[in-house]
């Protein structure tokens, strides 16, 4: 990694760093914002918004404040990253060990909210495993 600094001084640098995340200077700021977990292209939006910065702008095209802005307000007002992962995780587990039946299809790796298992469920469920003794 070369260096992690805002704006202006971004002229070489191919990372801004925003909630702990490097952020692609040369995307348009709606679409590198997304690059942070619990930011998708709404919420980017909406950021940008309250900020009072184009979406459309390229990060590396933005000043020192308005970097300052949207970390300001992705920081006060969002909970995003570890912070979020830590939330989800606690909830999964606070289902497991409730033992109630979204909390058993997580322990097994099973799909949640009601899809079929016959077939598909395939990133749920992983690999194919062979069944031994099966054909003909």
């Amino acid at each position: 990694m070369r260096g992690t600094v805002a704006a202006h001084s971004l002229g070489g640098y191919d990372v801004a760093r925003i909630a702990g995340v490097n952020i692609p200077v040369n995307k348009r700021l709606e679409v590198a914002l997304t690059y942070i977990y619990g930011i998708g292209r709404h919420t980017s939006l909406r950021i940008a918004a309250k900020a009072g910065v184009s979406p459309d702008l390229r990060v590396n095209q933005l000043s020192d404040a308005e970097v300052a802005k949207l970390r300001a307000i992705i920081d006060n007002e969002l909970i995003v990253e570890g912070d979020l992962r830590r939330q989800v995780g606690m909830n999964t587990k606070r289902l497991m060990d409730l033992g109630c039946y979204r909390g058993l299809r997580h322990r097994r790796g099973l799909p949640t909210r009601g899809q079929r298992t016959h077939t598909n469920a395939r990133t749920r469920k992983g690999p194919r495993k062979p069944v031994a003794g099966k054909k003909g």
